[in-house]
């Protein structure tokens, strides 16, 4: 399983063709105490870069990003119900949605987990 962050400060989890996508405790930080989620529903298409989720907190409201392209296999319906799983699992229970991905070269470019810490580090 390896593990890519994104300048937006995604995470996803990719095992073979499947991948699971939430925030990094670094954003979940940045926003608070997060009071609303909305995660996508299975069967939607994503496009890398695109808008797949919303998160709203007591500071602000932000779009979660498709860090890759690929339909969406199932969306946290754990973290539409009790959105401060976000807070106290970001990369972990917290996660937003799992997606099939359909293109595995979307992957470059994307930072490892040693990348995103130390350029969190420059924020």
């Amino acid at each position: 399983m390896s593990l890519y962050f994104t300048r937006d400060h995604e995470w996803i989890k990719v095992d073979g063709d499947t991948a699971t996508v939430g925030i990094s405790d670094h954003a979940q930080n940045a926003l608070g105490d997060i009071v609303f989620a909305e995660v996508p529903d299975a069967g939607r298409q994503l496009t890398k870069g695109g808008d797949a989720a919303v998160v709203e907190s007591v500071k602000a409201a932000s779009d979660v990003y498709a860090p890759v392209s690929g339909e969406v296999i199932e969306g946290n319906q754990a973290v539409a119900d009790d959105p401060a799983l976000v807070n106290s699992d970001p990369e972990g229970e917290g996660w937003f949605f799992k997606l099939r991905l359909s293109d595995q070269g979307e992957l470059e470019g994307l930072m490892d987990e040693a990348a995103y810490r130390e350029w969190v580090k420059t924020l």
